[in-house]
């Protein structure tokens, strides 16, 4: 059975300005009025974030796929480092635990300078000063040394864990690898249809140039599909034929 055509159903235009993640809900919810709501939508980095992942799923029954932003702490970076992903977190006695079995003993819901919930956890100076694996953990320079953690509330941490866990499997790579078709669509607006460059002043004429593109480039791959043309290969970009290397 031949493929059906790959067509653009949304189109969104925002200024340069606009941050990817800043528009992953203001997406979902329009592909829920156009009753276009995907079980999986799959995302680039730029648009995933810890309360998009619990959001889309909750509000729009979306499931985001993509590579969720890695933990950028030292600790995360260096081999013997114990990053945060080596705590065992107790939400119902609110205390996490560390490599050496000890507890903390601060656990604090907060706002961080990007107005995200968080919560500030911090171990006890005696039982981080008396540890073996200290300089692996904090590299404090208070003369009392010991380690603290910021964490995101519950389902936003288990969710961004369960992503950055899932990122590293098979399975996900041969999922995610779909989302190559959106280099061909860019190259084919760019190529064919001038997208890059607006010829109007304004983001709703810009925008009404956008849907046309969309529009013209379905027409194209439709008629193309009539008249019984296969998919010509993905195009592949440098940067991912980077990522996916072994």
């Amino acid at each position: 059975m031949r493929k059906s055509p790959q067509l653009i159903t949304h189109v969104t235009t925002t200024a340069a300005t606009t941050t990817d993640e800043a528009m992953t809900e203001t997406i979902h919810a329009e592909l829920r009025q156009a009753n276009l709501v995907p079980r999986h939508h799959l995302l680039d980095s730029g648009y995933i974030t810890a309360p998009i992942l619990v959001s889309s799923r909750q509000q729009h029954g979306i499931e985001v796929i993509g590579p969720a932003r890695g933990d950028v702490k030292w600790q995360a970076k260096t081999e013997q480092g114990l990053d945060a992903s080596q705590f065992v977190i107790d939400w119902e006695g609110q205390q996490a635990i560390c490599p050496q079995g000890e507890r903390s003993i601060s656990w604090t819901p907060a706002i961080d300078h990007r107005k995200n919930e968080v919560i500030k956890i911090k171990f006890s100076t005696t039982d981080c000063g008396r540890c073996p694996r200290l300089n692996h953990c904090s590299h404090s320079e208070k003369k009392y040394k010991r380690r603290t953690l910021t964490i995101r509330p519950q389902a936003q941490y288990e969710a961004l864990r369960a992503a950055r866990h899932r990122q590293q499997t098979p399975a996900f790579a041969k999922e995610y690898a779909l989302r190559e078709g959106i280099e061909a669509t860019i190259w084919q607006g760019v190529r064919a249809f001038g997208m890059r460059r607006s010829r109007y002043v304004g983001l709703a004429k810009t925008h009404l140039q956008h849907l046309g593109i969309a529009a013209a480039l379905n027409v194209v791959r439709t008629v193309a599909w009539l008249d019984g043309d296969e998919r010509a290969p993905t195009r592949v970009s440098a940067f991912q034929r980077l990522y996916h290397a072994p």
